[in-house]
């Protein structure tokens, strides 16, 4: 897999925009990528230095349509910590 492949998108939440001052940036991820390939992804890409990586499965939510429903899919997020010293711009260049 290339690095662009495992690292979808960056999440922009409140919650995810208050863990930035803590040095730790929220992304949504391949379901299928380990931790260690999460982490050298983000150092491919952003080029840092990953102190931590955690890791949760969102489950798809039931979405109605009028009389119509089905669920959205089901994907991964990954909150990396980084060493300190090292930052992200999380809305330039991805």
């Amino acid at each position: 897999m290339d690095a662009r492949d495992i690292i979808k998108k960056p999440i922009v939440t409140e919650k995810s925009t208050d863990l930035m001052a803590d040095n730790k940036y929220t992304f949504e991820v391949d379901l299928r990528a380990s931790k260690i390939q999460i982490k050298l992804a983000v150092e491919e890409i952003f080029d840092v230095k990953v102190q931590k990586v955690n890791t949760s499965r969102v489950k798809g939510k039931l979405r109605r349509m009028g009389r119509h429903e089905g669920y959205t899919s089901n994907w991964k997020k990954a909150v990396v910590t980084l060493k300190p010293g090292h930052s992200i711009e999380v809305f330039g260049g991805f």
